[in-house]
């Protein structure tokens, strides 16, 4: 009996949608890439998405490996009298190492210097970002447009964005379960630290408020006492 190819579901967690793969079982999706083109899903942001499949439980389920800004989208954006600014290079995360490419493009034309200033501190802002964080959580995070909105608040303060994107991002590597828990460790412990930072920081605003209310509080009473005095004396 000739065996005939039949369709399985896949299912993307992190874009929330479901593909449907040809192939003659289920373990023959393993591993395999494809490729979305997730412009309408985007409102008209020209994205590719590189998934691989992995089957586990009797279930496919993609996981995003690379989303890469198609070449088009960027040529529109590119104006006359303005500067780009470009980059690659690697961010360490919980469970993989990320190559990240960032897409800056100034209002107008800017020097060498604040050219450098930005990758600079783009560089040292996402190596910081990304301690943290999953790979996909960094994914959502670049699609939903979050990361770039954060990235493009803290480089105004050098020089004003017309563009801050993220043209390229991908796994170079997986890290593996000790490395993994290792860092998952390292994760509650900064979250643990800063909710600790947290509390202080509004014990303390309390701290003021109250100081505040008690010192107006008081002035109000001596300016009362005050007033009471000068009735007196006008008896």
């Amino acid at each position: 009996m000739v065996e005939k190819k039949k369709f399985f579901e896949v299912e993307v967690p992190s874009i929330r949608t479901k593909v449907k793969l040809l192939a003659y079982n289920l373990e023959q999706l393993n591993n395999r890439v494809i490729k979305l083109d997730l412009t309408r899903q985007l409102r008209g942001k020209s994205l590719e998405a590189v998934i691989k499949v992995k089957v586990a439980n009797s279930k496919a389920e993609g996981d995003l490996f690379r989303i890469a800004l198609l070449p088009f989208f960027i040529r529109r954006m590119m104006r006359k009298s303005v500067s780009y600014v470009e980059d690659s290079f690697p961010i360490d995360c919980i469970n993989a190492v990320l190559r990240i490419k960032p897409f800056l493009i100034t209002r107008k034309k800017v020097t060498r210097a604040v050219r450098k200033a930005l990758r600079e501190n783009t560089k040292k802002y996402l190596e910081e970002y990304a301690k943290d964080k999953d790979s996909e959580e960094i994914f959502s995070d670049v699609l939903s447009n979050k990361l770039q909105k954060i990235l493009s608040m803290k480089l105004k303060k050098i020089y004003p964005l017309a563009l801050c994107e993220v043209r390229d991002l991908k796994v170079e590597k997986e890290k593996q379960g000790a490395d993994i828990e290792k860092l998952r460790e390292e994760k509650k412990k900064l979250k643990k630290e800063k909710e600790e930072t947290r509390i202080q920081e509004e014990k303390s605003q309390i701290e003021e408020i109250e100081e505040q209310k008690a010192k107006e509080e008081k002035e109000a009473e001596e300016s009362q006492e005050k007033e009471e005095v000068k009735e007196e004396a006008k008896e």
